[in-house]
């Protein structure tokens, strides 16, 4: 796989039982790039590592006045040398390509996976964590992979450089043997405390990361409410705590190099003292004893590769089990794909959980309390459950036998919280959609007018309101504007089921009537659900359903069940218990009342036509 290759057509099934299985899975998907960098890789080292013999063999040939043994060694040396920057260059090229190939697998994997959970996945991550996983972790995972070839190489490099001294000097060759492995584990007891301390500071950055994601998501409201200094203590609390933990992992990783850079010192020492004590004696010519103190030298080189690829382990390892944390998460009711998705289902949505219905072509009104439980069963109508359980029939078609695909563009369901991406206004409406809803219909039926007069003062570039530019997550925009975008954007998809999470939680009352109405206008003949509690949306739906502790408990139209359910009025009307027993013993006395003044006012109206009729007998007698 090439970098101009990407991205993968399919990226492969991730095995995340555990940050290392996801590391060997990661390697074995690699495979054909590890053997392309493993061999430049064994030339660039191998071509470096001979470079000490070819100055022996020129050294000795000074010494003994050979012409041709000079130049013997000179050919070796231009041979050595352009192997060294071919096996060099392609080196980096390879490795690089790993780490870049390597992080976009693990990349479309985070992505497929985020896209299959749909807003799940932040109910069973922190945000923070999956920005954290989506960016930081993939640069150390990427550089393990990178790393792996070359201290491959470099291993093999070492084992190949001990045994030729061995033979071509033996009494100096068994010394640098049973040095070098000494030197190459001379590190490994430090590791563990190494790992752990880096895997502290990932932890610790991991957090200060989800904090400032937080923060930076919340920073309009901490503005409205004078939070700004409390949120920015946090963070920097936060910040302090990373910087100690990068101190105390730093300084173990800076004694562990200079390990490695006082032990080969050793070496070289006893080597060169060792080689002069022989060359006295007789036993090893000068070019002999340049030849393996030059060797020293150099494999001090490939050496660092083992500080490399321990460093790399520790900082990928915290990491791969970040990510590997997060590809094992499954959808509560996953889709099968059983069913032929060619044809969409259509007909009534039907939740066999709560009892809900939603008639086909109808406009259905759902009210829930309990706003958290609202949001669960308008995930679980999409199709996106949190939690099992039995899965929502379409026109008697259960979503779980439908390709994922498919489910999603039969029935769309828009958050409480939708999220504007950042881009032109032309670029956000740019969503599948039937064609039979356009742009203009879309924004005018969600009373957009007010939001594109503002992005086209805010662009100085755009005369044209669908080439203004929003900002990420429209900040700019009130709360309000980012949902009739919001809105805008799901009505011209033009579902065959369009679900709205409280769409209009934040628009005023004025505008909120004309939405109710170009919705209904709009979505006629469209099965559309919308929670919410707004009389103004309620009256206009052709259907309410009231949904109390997970059950459908009362149907009907919003005027019919304000008066005859109490429990539909108390949700609606934000009357309490008690303001509910208030107004009915205010009635009872009230009605006491009337009954008392009516009985009197009889009881005066009888006396007057006694005094009445007494009065006639008078006259009559007279």
């Amino acid at each position: 796989m090439q970098i101009q290759d990407l991205p993968y057509p399919d990226p492969g099934v991730p095995d995340a039982r555990s940050g290392p299985r996801f590391l060997w899975w990661l390697f074995r998907n690699q495979a054909g790039g590890q053997l392309k960098s493993l061999a430049w890789g064994l030339l660039h080292f191998l071509s470096v590592s001979a470079l000490p013999f070819c100055v022996g063999v020129a050294v000795q040939a000074v010494v003994d006045r050979s012409g041709a043994q000079l130049a013997l060694a000179g050919g070796l040396l231009v041979l050595c040398c352009a192997g060294n920057a071919i096996g060099d260059t392609f080196l980096h090229r390879t490795a690089v390509t790993n780490w870049i190939t390597a992080a976009a697998r693990v990349q479309q994997v985070l992505a497929r996976k985020a896209a299959q959970l749909g807003s799940a996945l932040t109910r069973r991550v922190a945000a923070g964590e999956v920005v954290a996983v989506s960016t930081g972790d993939v640069e150390k995972i990427g550089w393990f992979v990178e790393a792996w070839s070359r201290f491959t190489a470099a291993a093999v490099t070492i084992v190949v450089v001990c045994v030729g001294l061995l033979v071509y000097q033996p009494a100096l060759g068994v010394v640098v043997a049973v040095g070098l492995p000494v030197l190459a584990v001379a590190v490994l007891p430090l590791l563990p405390r190494a790992t752990k301390r880096a895997d502290f500071q990932r932890e610790k950055a991991g957090r200060a990361t989800e904090l400032a994601s937080d923060t930076v998501a919340g920073l309009r409201v901490l503005r409205g409410i004078g939070g700004e200094e409390l949120f920015l203590d946090r963070y920097r609390r936060a910040s302090q705590e990373v910087r100690h933990a990068a101190v105390r992992s730093a300084r173990m990783w800076s004694l562990i190099s200079a390990i490695q850079v006082l032990l080969p010192g050793l070496l070289l020492i006893t080597v060169v003292w060792y080689g002069v004590h022989l060359a006295r004696q007789g036993r090893v010519t000068v070019g002999e004893l340049v030849t393996v103190y030059s060797s020293i030298m150099i494999l001090t080189y490939p050496l660092r590769h083992f500080e490399e690829i321990a460093m790399a382990y520790s900082f990928s390892r915290p990491s791969a089990r970040r990510a590997a944390r997060v590809l094992s998460l499954e959808r509560a009711t996953d889709t099968d794909g059983s069913r032929d998705g060619s044809e969409l289902p259509s007909g009534d949505l039907y939740d066999p959980a709560t009892g809900l219905l939603a008639p086909a072509g109808r406009l259905t009104a759902v009210v829930c309390g309990d706003p958290d439980a609202a949001g669960r069963l308008a995930e679980r109508l999409g199709g996106h459950a949190s939690e099992e359980g039995t899965a929502v029939l379409l026109g008697g078609v259960p979503l779980d036998e439908l390709p994922l695909d498919c489910a999603r563009t039969a029935v769309l369901v828009q958050d409480k919280d939708p999220v504007l991406l950042s881009g032109t206004l032309r670029e956000l409406l740019d969503v599948p959609r039937s064609g039979e809803v356009g742009a203009e219909e879309a924004l005018e039926a969600a009373q957009c007018a007010d939001v594109l007069a503002a992005l086209v003062q805010g662009s100085l570039d755009a005369d044209d309101p669908m080439d203004a530019r929003i900002t990420e997550r429209g900040r700019s925009l009130s709360g309000g504007q980012r949902q009739r975008l919001a809105l805008a954007r799901s009505l011209i998809t033009d579902p065959e089921v369009l679900v709205l999470d409280e769409p209009t939680s934040a628009v005023d009352s004025h505008t909120e009537a004309r939405i109710a109405e170009g919705v209904q206008n709009l979505r006629a003949g469209r099965t559309t659900v919308v929670f919410t509690s707004s009389p103004l949306l309620l009256d206009r739906a052709d259907r309410v359903v009231l949904v109390h502790e997970g059950e459908v408990a009362a149907v009907g139209v919003h005027r019919e069940l304000v008066r005859g359910e109490p429990r539909y009025r108390g949700v609606v009307t934000r009357e309490t218990d008690e303001e509910a027993a208030l107004s009915k013993d205010l009635g009872a006395a009230s009605g006491a009342s009337m009954g008392a003044s009516m009985d009197a006012s009889m009881g005066k109206r009888s006396a007057l036509d006694d005094v009445l009729k007494e009065l006639e007998e008078i006259e009559e007698s007279a």
